[in-house]
């Protein structure tokens, strides 16, 4: 059986370039849409990527959370792949697929979080749980005002990927045996 080693590369560097991209994102509001959209599509298969792997991981082990990890893999993937090949239609596919997306990211990690007190201390805990919370009402409110989504895209995705970052670098971090 495998021991929690405390430290994970993978969800401290993803986490580090959520944060970068969030940053520029809110610097650069009228940037060239195209260039944004390649790096969020990006972002978009690798964060995908990493909700399958966790579903291959944890899937015997537990029940219907990493499913929710599975679906949030799925679409993270697809939207990073169209977001890949159709640069052009970025704004419209940002305006509908990163609420979505949002959704089903937060979703699945607040299934999940009871299992991640096992493996976090308390401190990475309630923050990973309250930026998912926060995460999940963002969505929620993308989704039900595509008017304000649209006026205020640039904003709120730049505020979400730093949040997602420093909750994958504090998860990272976050391990058991942890002096963090």
């Amino acid at each position: 059986m495998r021991r929690y080693s405390g430290f994970s590369w993978m969800q401290f560097i993803i986490g580090v370039l959520l944060v970068i991209l969030g940053i520029w994102t809110l610097c650069h509001p009228g940037a060239a849409l195209t260039g944004v959209v390649i790096a969020y599509g990006l972002l978009a298969v690798l964060t995908g990527i990493l909700d399958i792997v966790f579903y291959v991981k944890m899937e015997r082990y537990t029940g219907f959370g990493p499913m929710l990890s599975l679906v949030s893999g799925i679409l993270s993937v697809m939207a990073g792949i169209m977001l890949l090949v159709y640069p052009g239609a970025g704004s419209v596919a940002i305006a509908v697929l990163f609420p979505l997306w949002f959704l089903a990211h937060c979703i699945s990690r607040l299934v999940t979080q009871p299992r991640i007190m096992k493996y976090v201390n308390s401190f990475s805990y309630y923050l990973t749980l309250i930026l998912n919370i926060l995460g999940l009402i963002l969505a929620v409110l993308m989704l039900f005002s595509p008017v304000f989504t649209l006026m205020s895209l640039d904003t709120i995705i730049g505020c979400y990927l730093i949040l997602l970052g420093v909750d994958g670098i504090i998860l990272a971090f976050g391990g058991r045996n942890s002096r963090w």
